[in-house]
């Protein structure tokens, strides 16, 4: 089990640890739905260093990506980010990822933690051109700084203007004293916010600074159950849960990031999926009766016939109602169509409903 650079700090706050895709990492501090209101209304941090990054740099690194990646990153420009997924040959997911530019031959990718050495693998398989590939996920600490109070919170730390900064873009530069943060404005809450990607010998420093910089502001640092609730009610797909090496982009709802103006892994496959449609689909849906969804429980039709599975489930802490997604047979897919969610053997009435949640 490894730990980030920051273990004996969350340690030290009182944080719930738990295990977490090979890491020790902070759950919660001082509770779910305390952390999520404040992500939601003010401002908190994440401490996201499980993440992976990968640097591809060379002639060929766009090259590279395009092929193994199913958006298109030549859209891209220097300081332009990208949301993608890696197809596999069998019609499911690999990974959701980001893809930053950092310039026209160096590219860096960011994988989610469960995934790192998988990713590497099935990139490097592809890699035929030479190009340079470099994992420095061991050495970088991530941390993301979420809440419409976040720019307020973090501008006395850095020259870059942090309000102007578009979303899906980043900057490097100067913060709290340390050269060569990249600052970046993707997030996964919904909130608003940055993302801080650095070295780790500069983690407890970065850390310390945020939260005096942070403090008139109300700053507390959040765990990773509240980051879970938070994505949930925007309707973002967790890797593992919501997608998998089994679920299509195109059964996803991943059409708008699966753009077929290229070749890449599976293209062909995935485009006949888009054109004759699939059997099934990722929808929202809000519990009518009460009752809390959950990972894997059966979904069902008037008649108790299962026509699909719940991934993701939850009590919304800002929306004050049950809320979940699943997969379903295309027919129970509308928006307001009625389903069932199987809970101890009693079928508990749900709606279907559009992302995000409300």
């Amino acid at each position: 089990m490894k730990n980030v650079a920051l273990n004996d700090v969350h340690v030290g706050l009182g944080a719930k640890m738990v295990p977490f895709a090979g890491f020790n990492m902070p759950v919660q501090y001082s509770g779910i739905n305390a952390e999520h209101e404040t992500v939601r209304k003010d401002v908190g941090v994440f401490d996201v260093s499980h993440m992976g990054e990968f640097i591809l740099k060379g002639e060929g690194a766009l090259d590279l990506i395009q092929r193994v990646s199913s958006n298109d990153a030549s859209k891209l420009f220097d300081g332009k980010i990208q949301y993608s997924c890696l197809p596999n040959e069998n019609g499911g997911i690999v990974d959701d990822l980001l893809v930053y530019r950092i310039d026209e031959k160096t590219y860096m990718l960011v994988v989610n933690a469960s995934n790192i050495d998988k990713d590497w693998d099935w990139i490097s398989s592809y890699n035929s051109s030479g190009v340079e590939m470099k994992n420095i996920s061991d050495q970088t600490s991530l941390l993301a700084v979420q809440g419409p109070k976040a720019a307020l919170a973090l501008q006395s730390l850095t020259d870059v203007d942090l309000p102007s900064m578009e979303y899906y873009t980043f900057k490097k530069g100067v913060f709290a004293g340390v050269d060569n943060v990249l600052i970046s404005a993707t997030g996964y809450t919904g909130a608003g916010g940055f993302e801080l990607y650095f070295d780790n010998k500069h983690a407890k420093h970065i850390w310390d600074e945020i939260f005096k910089a942070g403090e008139e502001f109300g700053i507390t640092p959040i765990g990773l159950a509240a980051r879970d609730t938070l994505r949930l009610e925007m309707g973002f797909c967790l890797y593992g849960n919501d997608i998998d090496d089994t679920t299509s982009p195109i059964e996803a709802g991943l059409g708008w990031v699966t753009k077929f103006t290229k070749n890449f892994v599976n293209s062909e496959n995935l485009a006949a999926q888009k054109q004759d449609g699939v059997a099934r689909k990722l929808v929202g849906f809000e519990m009518i009766d009460r009752g809390i969804p959950r990972h894997d429980y059966e979904i069902v039709d008037a008649d108790g016939n299962i026509i699909g599975k719940v991934t993701s489930g939850t009590q919304a802490p800002s929306l004050q109602k049950a809320i979940g997604m699943g997969y379903v047979a295309k027919e129970f897919s509308k928006e307001n169509t009625e389903i069932y969610i199987k809970i101890r053997d009693n079928r508990v009435k749900a709606q279907v409903v559009k992302f995000p949640f409300k």
